[in-house]
């Protein structure tokens, strides 16, 4: 069906609605079916669903930051609409029980485009507002399970026959030094393990991302983001606190930037731009950040300006970001950077802008070159020459 004729069986005002919030109706053929197909379920009830059967629309939408695509389609019109009548009627723990699906609503009522044509359709479409402050933090269960998995997989790589003699050999008198032993076992495995890494890379492909040796720009884990909601920090005036879509299951990850005084928050929202995703948790007066956006500063200093790093069109949340050079492009990144081994303190200070405004690496020793790209092209600094990133 093409979408002529399914917005055609949208009921009134919701069929006015898409047509005057004049979004897209899809880029590509693909596109195209599938926002009509889209429509057409709205059309035929399927997505108005009671607050309990509203799951299956949660787990399509954690990895979503829009319906169709990456970019705001008549479907996601449509499909707000429909739940619009849902929304206004729940209650906060009802709300709270789908994220997804509450954080995708909140996203497309504020579009502008989506706001003007509720607006002159009010009350029909009247903003639903949600108190995410009160909302309990969603567990983000990635940091902790890595570590165990980690330590876990080091110690099957132990061979069973030094656990067995390190155990045979223990005697009742060396109890008092238990703990003493443990980690010096431990100690052994780890190295054990670091060994049987080395000698099985070649048969396994990639190798297993470590930190041991001087830190290299490989071990970052650098992703294109989506910004889909940011404000400012409560208790910060510097702060925003953005939920930026980084193509994860579980869902979109709060990061906390310092960059209210240097980017205007219109200029924050709805931006793609690329996150560094490997570095420790940590508590921004109050709130966890669990990223880093990648920023340039002039060359002037933060009085010539800050802006954000630019990936090329087209990007996707998620897409994996390197550095160019066959040392570092088929490389893996650590699960986490430990803040003791000052890796990206490191590796930071060779983040600069080419004449081109390319954003690069530059190896303080040899001095070669390597841009920072996606598998479609260079990611920039729109202005700035000379920049340093951070």
């Amino acid at each position: 069906m093409s979408y002529e004729s399914s917005v055609s069986r949208l009921p009134s005002p919701l069929k006015d609605l898409v047509v005057t919030s004049q979004a897209d109706v899809g880029k590509t053929e693909a596109d195209k079916a599938e926002i009509a197909q889209w429509i057409e379920k709205v059309a035929e009830g399927e997505v108005a669903l009671p607050p309990v059967l509203l799951q299956d629309l949660e787990t399509q939408l954690v990895p979503r930051t829009y319906i169709v695509s990456n970019y705001l389609t008549a479907a996601d019109v449509a499909l707000y609409g429909a739940l619009h009548t849902v929304f206004s009627q729940l209650q906060p723990a009802q709300l709270y029980s789908t994220p997804a699906v509450t954080r995708y609503f909140d996203h497309i009522q504020t579009r502008p485009s989506v706001l003007a044509a509720a607006s002159a359709l009010s009350p029909a479409f009247s903003s639903v507002s949600f108190d995410f402050a009160s909302a309990p933090p969603i567990e983000r269960k990635v940091d902790a399970p890595k570590k165990k998995e980690k330590a876990a997989a080091v110690a099957e790589q132990v061979e069973p026959t030094a656990v067995a003699v390190s155990k045979e050999d223990k005697s009742p008198e060396d109890k008092p030094k238990e703990k003493k032993e443990k980690k010096k076992d431990a100690a052994a495995a780890d190295n054990g393990g670091k060994k049987k890494e080395k000698a099985s890379a070649p048969a396994g492909g990639k190798a297993v991302a470590e930190d041991a040796g001087e830190p290299v720009p490989s071990m970052i884990d650098m992703r294109i983001g989506h910004i889909i909601d940011v404000k400012k920090h409560p208790e910060a005036d510097s702060l925003y606190i953005e939920q930026i879509d980084l193509g994860e299951e579980t869902g979109p990850r709060t990061v906390v930037s310092g960059l209210v005084n240097y980017i205007p928050i219109e200029e924050m929202r709805d931006k793609y731009l690329v996150c560094i995703c490997n570095l420790k948790p940590a508590n921004m007066r109050g709130v966890k950040s669990f990223a880093m956006v990648l920023a340039a500063t002039s060359k002037d200093g933060k009085d010539g300006g800050v802006e954000l790093i630019q990936p090329p069109p087209g990007c996707k949340p998620g897409e994996r970001v390197y550095f160019e050079g066959p040392d570092y492009e088929n490389a893996q990144p650590l699960a986490q950077m430990n803040p003791k081994k000052k890796i990206f303190e490191t590796i930071q200070p060779g983040f600069t802008t080419l004449n081109t405004k390319e954003a690069v690496w530059i190896n303080p020793v040899t001095k070669s070159v390597h841009r920072i790209r996606t598998k479609d092209g260079v990611c920039v600094a729109p202005n700035f020459v000379g920049a340093s990133l951070s």
